[in-house]
This record gives structure tokens, sequence and C-alpha cells, in this order.
């Protein structure tokens, strides 16, 4: 059989070492997949695969062993996978019969999230899909993941963006019984962000994870939960060349400038990306063009009166908890 390498690529196949087969990557956006589509994975990799199915990394469903005389029959039976995965959340897909459109961008990750889990500040589920859907099908590379709050369950640290959500915590003085339960727990686990004053609380807004943890420790109710707000993680990579973690770029931001900070990273790369490079990544464009062109051309414009700040340069060399140098208004 001759095969077009490059379509069966595009459609999300990979061609495998053992001769004559390929591997089908099956898009689970944010990692979260009703129980019904599991059917489809399993008739495919039963009839036509090798009996398995590899979780990858990336939160996606990897499906070896398939012969590549099959991908047609493959592609057929995703079509309802890919009709109630993808275009009945919003994704333009015209041909739910042709597969997969493109491999990129990488399948977006995330945490639970809010939905299960205590310490989830945002959805995380809801924001992956709002991304697959504004985002997917692309093809450039960037690795997009979402964390529901500051443990980062979902390693955004080493994303291309990464995102974190973040909440305001509210303090009522007339509650508060000066136990001092939420300033030890901050200091001990999070990031020291409070201290007492004349037996009330004083929040230190810049070094503020918005973790929300001082909400869930107090015994008295005098903390709760605010406004919803997202940090936005730039530059991580994992691999050959000088790994590192993502520095923190904004915070405290509105969820409509997060889609707006990614498109325009999308301009920004097209813009700057070396043509000769296959996978370039954010981190080495922003590393060659430098943070001021980054900046410049990414920073949107944000609502009069809001939270956010940017970073005046990026630290690489992990997150620090002192940002009255880093950060600005």
């Amino acid at each position: 059989m001759s095969l077009d390498t490059k379509m069966i690529i595009k459609n999300a196949f990979f061609i495998s070492k053992n001769k004559g087969r390929v591997t089908a990557r099956v898009r689970v956006p944010g990692g979260h997949l009703e129980v019904k589509y599991l059917d489809i994975i399993k008739e495919i990799a039963g009839r036509y695969g090798n009996g398995t199915v590899h979780f990858t990394t990336r939160q996606a469903l990897a499906i070896p062993g398939i012969p590549e005389e099959k991908i047609p029959a493959v592609r057929k039976l995703l079509a309802p996978y890919i009709q109630g995965v993808e275009v009945n959340s919003g994704v333009d897909i015209k041909d739910t019969e042709g597969g997969f459109p493109a491999p990129l961008p990488h399948n977006i990750i995330a945490c639970i999230g809010s939905r299960d889990c205590v310490m989830g500040a945002i959805d995380t589920t809801d924001m992956a899909l709002k991304l697959e859907r504004s985002f997917y099908p692309g093809s450039l590379v960037l690795k997009i993941g979402v964390s529901g709050c500051a443990n980062d369950c979902a390693k955004v640290h080493l994303q291309d963006v990464g995102i974190i959500g973040m909440i305001e915590p509210l303090y009522d003085d007339v509650r508060c019984i000066s136990c001092e339960s939420c300033v030890k727990n901050c200091a001990g686990s999070a990031s020291g962000a409070l201290r007492t004053e004349n037996y009330r609380v004083v929040r230190d807004d810049l070094r503020c994870l918005g973790c929300g943890e001082c909400v869930l420790i107090c015994p008295a109710g005098a903390w709760s939960r605010g406004s919803k707000y997202y940090r936005i993680m730039i530059g991580g990579w994992t691999g050959r060349k000088h790994p590192r973690m993502a520095a923190t770029f904004l915070e405290w931001i509105e969820e409509d400038a997060v889609f707006q900070v990614i498109r325009n990273v999308y301009a920004y790369i097209e813009n700057h990306k070396k043509k000769e490079l296959l996978q370039e990544r954010l981190g080495h464009i922003i590393t060659r063009t430098g943070y001021g062109v980054f900046k410049q051309e990414v920073l949107p414009d944000l609502k009069p009166g809001s939270k956010a700040r940017a970073a005046r340069y990026l630290n690489f060399g992990g997150h620090s908890y002192d940002k009255s140098i880093q950060f600005e208004s």
C-alpha cells in the first residue's frame, strides 16, 4: 500500500517503528471524556489495534498496532467520537469521517478543577473546551495546560502557555477570632502573604497566589471566595535543548484576557518563528527576540480598573514570592 505520510500525520496518526503499522492519536481536550466514547476506543483497539490503549502524558489516547490499510476504517469509526467530542463542543470540523483534521495544536491538558476538587478555583474542563474550539485545528506547535489552582497538578509550568486559576480571598474582620490559622498555613504551605496586625489579618497582594487555602483553613469563616482570576505562565519546555520551567507573565487577569493573550501569542509565533525549523518552541522564540518584543506584541489592552499586572521581566529561575520588583500594575 502506497502511503501519503503527510496526510497520515495530519490526521493524527503516527508511523510506528513496527513496519506496516501506525498509531492513532485520539484527542481528549482537558483529559475529560464521557464514558460512552470509551466504547469507540475499545472497538478500534480490539478490532484494528493490538488490543491496548496508551494514555499519553498530554491526556490523549494512543491506539497502537493499527495496520496501514485499516486507516480508512479507523477514520470511519472515529467519526461519531469527533462529532461528539469536537463538533458538538463548537469545533469547526466539516468532514468527521476524514479523521482529525490536524494533529496540532497539541492536546490541551487540565487537572480535574473545581468540578470535583475542593482546591479548584476554576472549571478547568470548561476552559480546556473553550480553548479547543478557539484554537483547534491549527498548524503551530503550542502546548497549553490548565491548572485549577496554584498546586499546579497539571504541571503547566512545563508548557509553552500555562493557565492557573486564582481566586481573590475576601476577609471579614468581624468574624475573625485572631487564631492565626490562616497566617501559619500561608507561611508554611503557600507564599507567606498573610500577617497579623492589631489582632487582624493583613494580606500582601503582591505575594498572594490566589490559592484560596486561607478560605479552607479558617475555622470561623472569616475568609470567603471572591472573583475568579487567572495567571498565565509562558516559555516552559522539556526536551533536548535546555529544558526549563515557565515564568509568570500575567496574573490576576480576567477570562476574556486569557483568550486575547493566546491569540496574540499565535500571531507573535507566526511573525517570528524560524521557517527552516519544524518545531521552534515559544520559549526559544522569546529568548531570540527578547522579552520586550514579546511583551509589546502579546500584552492585551486590559480593562480600566483591572487588577491585572504584567511581569517587568521573566524569571525562568523559578517562582519568586517577593514580586515588588518583578511586577507592575
